[in-house]
């Protein structure tokens, strides 16, 4: 079964992890803000929180929907509340 977000529909949705430092992801609508520690994307699927360490996009692909980031990989999650997870976010970079 395929999702649409924003009227986008690139049609399945993968994440490939390869030794912890590799991450390819498809079906990727929009990469709403990223930096070197955090990266926050809209899939077709919900939206994602990939947190890590030296973050860099190699490969962007918007036409299709792919991703592929560099880096060391801490931790990827599919978010729910996704106004709840800003603000907690926000809170946890100024109080670092």
């Amino acid at each position: 079964m395929e999702s649409v977000i924003d009227g986008n529909n690139y049609g399945s949705h993968e994440i490939k992890i390869v030794d912890r430092g590799i991450i390819s992801l498809t079906g990727i609508n929009k990469i709403s803000s990223f930096d070197d520690q955090e990266f926050l994307m809209e899939s077709n699927m919900g939206i994602i929180l990939l947190k890590g360490e030296g973050l860099e996009i190699i490969k962007l692909d918007t036409h299709d929907g792919n991703v592929k980031i560099k880096g060391k990989l801490i931790s990827l999650a599919y978010i729910e509340n996704m106004k709840k997870s800003k603000e907690e976010s926000l809170l946890t970079k100024l109080f670092k």
